[in-house]
């Protein structure tokens, strides 16, 4: 974490919407607002000197647009960027999740004044947000030239052979980011089929999966219960629902109490597909705070599956896979650049069948 306070810079054109921000920190001892802009050009003109700790901004402002200032800050002062804007509606699907691949770290909904508990939960969540992001490391991003390609990462060796039949995908903060960077590099013609739970404010589900189909020959899709699961398919349980695998290979959804917080949870996720598929699955446990999918993880390398956790330099928070790792649930700890290669050599070069 930053020493001293967290010095934000609040980037909105809206009144309302600015002053609901500024009473949310204005209590918080160790957040202070430093600046505040209407647009992106007021803000890039007061970063040199402001030295923001985290930039919270709109998305859609005049003059210059939340994506445009997030290429503008990641190419010439990299800083930790929260978007906070509406939920995602069909014109801003591409735009939105366009400002996480330019360099910003997460999105988070805009508070409502609306009733007391709603705007406390809001509160307590944007400033538990804040605090995390404010601690995350970034880098500068190159403007409109290609990125660079990571070095190769030597694939583990698997010494006994398996026949994989599901693979399970596992996210937090950072994980829309990281889930594009590895089903971008699977065909459609993948021979098996991939569930993922993605923790993601209310109203930005939809604008994922949007998004991820557009950019993925993969087909992506909100899971409907009592599916069954085919490959070349990536299932996302609907908001505020578990998503598990019931015994006859169906697509069950739960609207269960929160596990480690969350609902749905990677945790129970996990544990019912290695219920369903011992010795068949390869859980992967991605970038995000918290311990959600630890335990879950740990569940399928004890059923025999295949268990990976991302590598802290590669995680925007290295707090899941961490855990993971500390409970000796991974079996593979691997950079997010080296994944998918790692899925394809294992689950596509091995043919399918009961094991």
């Amino acid at each position: 974490m930053p020493s001293g306070p967290i010095r934000l810079l609040l980037v909105e054109d809206s009144p309302v919407a600015l002053a609901l921000l500024q009473r949310i920190f204005k209590d918080a001892p160790d957040l202070e607002v430093v600046g505040v802009a209407r647009n992106g050009e007021e803000a890039l003109a007061m970063i040199p000197t402001l030295k923001p700790t985290l930039i919270c901004t709109d998305l859609h402002m005049p003059k210059m647009s939340g994506l445009e200032l997030t290429e503008e800050v990641m190419s010439r002062f990299p800083c930790p960027i929260l978007v906070v804007s509406a939920s995602v509606q069909p014109d801003d699907t591409q735009t939105v999740f366009r400002i996480l691949e330019a360099g910003a770290l997460d999105i988070f909904p805009k508070p409502r004044a609306g009733l007391a508990a709603e705007f406390a939960k809001a509160k307590a969540e944007l400033l538990s947000k804040v605090r995390i992001l404010a601690g995350v490391s970034v880098f500068t991003h190159r403007r409109r030239s290609p990125l660079p390609t990571p070095p190769l990462v030597p694939l583990p060796v698997v010494a006994e052979q398996q026949t994989f039949k599901l693979v399970a995908l596992g996210a937090s903060t950072g994980g829309p980011q990281a889930l594009l960077a590895i089903l971008q590099q699977l065909p459609s013609t993948f021979p098996v089929p991939i569930v993922c739970v993605q923790h993601i404010s209310d109203g930005f589900l939809q604008g994922l999966v949007d998004w991820l189909n557009v950019n993925c020959a993969l087909r992506v899709a909100i899971a409907t219960p009592g599916a069954s699961p085919q490959p070349g398919m990536v299932y996302f349980p609907p908001e505020r629902h578990h998503l598990e695998v019931d015994p006859q290979g169906k697509l069950a959804l739960t609207r269960g109490t929160p596990v480690s917080g969350h609902c749905p949870s990677v945790t129970v996720m996990f544990k019912s597909v290695a219920t369903r598929y011992p010795r068949s699955a390869v859980g992967v446990l991605l970038t995000g705070m918290g311990r959600d999918g630890a335990e879950g993880l740990q569940a399928i390398a004890q059923a025999g599956g295949l268990t990976i956790a991302q590598d802290e330099a590669s995680c925007v928070v290295f707090g899941m896979p961490k855990e993971a790792i500390a409970l000796e649930a991974a079996q593979h700890v691997l950079p997010l650049s080296a994944i998918a290669p790692f899925l394809l050599k294992q689950v596509c070069s091995l043919s399918q069948g009961d094991r």
